[in-house]
């Protein structure tokens, strides 16, 4: 298999990163991510069916080691790009790299023509949801039962960021 094109994103990746678009030899490191991170992880499949229907994946790599250290997996659409799966590596949390892929995903939406993001959210993940409002999205609805739980099913607060007014 080829190698997977890497775009220039000096101005995107924190310090020691680099931003790669991420494809099937990768999935080894996103899924010992994943399932570090999450109580109900993405699976294999998951992952695999999101790059076949062309799916942006892209990843922060650190350029010392080569170890992936986050990913985000967004869908197009119309107009919009939804956010599907923004995941840093629990050991490498509380560095900015959740910033920094969120960054990358908004110059990318923006240079895919998108005038809006949207993402859902844990209503318990008071953290993500903090980084969120922080990089300017705003919470619009709310998905009830929308995640499985231990207990059963947990509410998505359904966020948006509109990419017209955060350019003014």
């Amino acid at each position: 298999m080829s190698a997977l094109p890497h775009r220039p994103t000096a101005p995107l990746a924190a310090p020691g990163t680099r931003l790669r678009t991420l494809g099937i030899p990768h999935l080894p490191q996103v899924l010992i991510i994943e399932n570090a991170a999450y109580d109900f992880p993405w699976t294999r499949e998951n992952f695999l069916s999101s790059l076949a229907s062309g799916y942006l994946a892209e990843g922060l790599f650190d350029e010392g080691d080569g170890h992936l250290v986050g990913y985000y997996w967004a869908m197009k659409g119309v107009d919009e790009m939804h956010l599907l799966n923004l995941t840093v590596a629990p050991s490498e949390q509380r560095r900015g790299h959740a910033r920094t892929l969120l960054q990358a995903l908004r110059v990318r939406a923006l240079q895919d023509g998108a005038q809006q993001l949207w993402l859902e959210v844990r209503l318990s993940n008071e953290r993500a949801r903090q980084l969120y409002q922080a990089a300017g999205y705003r919470e619009v609805a709310r998905r009830r039962a929308y995640y499985p739980a231990r207990d059963g099913r947990e509410d998505a607060i359904v966020m948006s960021l509109d990419l017209r007014e955060a350019a003014a």
